[in-house]
């Protein structure tokens, strides 16, 4: 599915791999698990798949095969390809309605003929474990609880982990897409020690964005273009978290260039760094919902 996790070091900046944040995110769920458990309450994330993509297919069975190691339930929907909006709608709605179920999550990409914005609308906000439902991204901006962004809440797991300062630290992220870089911007602008940075956004849209780049404390990029970040675009001895990837058949195309370890003084490693995070966050969302809806 994924190419292995990358582990040789670099000749000048220290390695920020997202396996063992991943870690401890989950065994904090796996305890939370149990907690419930003891109280009759199973934890449980829903997954819909629509149509026959390999791929995705793959990754239901990683999500499903982490179910089963936290302690969670599992339901699974497998549609048909053929499957109409309103049919995608009614297995939705029958997730909604079930007390049973504390997440759901709709595989991305669906066919086509299917808007996944559309359905993502219909998701019960509380049971959404991506933290994408328009209402979540209110929720966000304004400071109150709710399910967050699973990428960008990664990346905050993993600055912290590393114990890496960020309050007050000038944080550039490069890419402005609804998924990573306006959520990280917004949690990352947000007074608590794990965050409260001063963040500025750029993008490829402005033509002088290096300038930006070159004076970030902590540089994350998130364009989903490869290779674009180049050693000349890193302040030396900053921190560079690759965020933004696109794919090559399965070959992962990261937007950092591995030249760049030898500018920064941290970096996530080119496979490995916020994958493992945010497939955690999505288990973090799960179990705090079925937390909140639990007497």
């Amino acid at each position: 599915m994924t190419e292995p996790a990358d582990t040789t070091t670099t000749p000048g900046a220290r390695l920020l791999p997202g396996a063992p944040v991943a870690e401890a995110v989950l065994a904090e769920t796996a305890a939370a698990a149990a907690r419930l458990r003891e109280r009759g309450v199973t934890p449980s994330l829903a997954t819909i798949l629509v149509g026959d993509d390999d791929a995705s297919a793959g990754y239901i069975r990683i999500k499903q095969r982490q179910a089963a190691a936290l302690g969670f339930a599992s339901p699974h929907e497998h549609l048909p390809a053929t499957t109409t909006q309103d049919e995608l709608h009614r297995v939705i709605a029958r997730f909604n309605a079930d007390p049973a179920v504390h997440g759901i999550l709709v595989q991305y990409p669906i066919p086509g003929h299917l808007d996944y914005d559309v359905a993502l609308q219909t998701i019960d906000p509380d049971k959404d474990v991506d933290g994408m439902h328009p209402l979540n991204m209110g929720r966000l901006a304004v400071g109150l609880p709710g399910p967050l962004p699973c990428t960008p809440a990664g990346i905050e797991a993993l600055l912290a982990h590393y114990e890496i300062p960020v309050a007050g630290r000038e944080v550039v992220i490069l890419g402005r897409g609804a998924t990573l870089g306006r959520p990280l911007a917004m949690l990352l602008s947000q007074k608590r020690p794990t965050a409260n940075a001063a963040v500025t956004v750029v993008h490829t849209g402005v033509p002088d964005w290096p300038r930006y780049t070159r004076r970030a404390d902590i540089l994350v990029a998130a364009a989903g273009v490869p290779g674009i970040v180049q050693p000349e675009h890193v302040r030396p001895g900053s921190v560079v978290i690759g965020a933004g990837v696109r794919y090559a058949g399965r070959r992962l195309l990261p937007d950092v260039d591995e030249a760049c370890a030898e500018v920064a003084g941290a970096i996530t490693p080119r496979v490995g760094g916020v994958g493992p995070t945010t497939v955690a966050m999505l288990f973090r969302n799960a179990i705090h919902a079925a937390t909140r809806s639990t007497p």
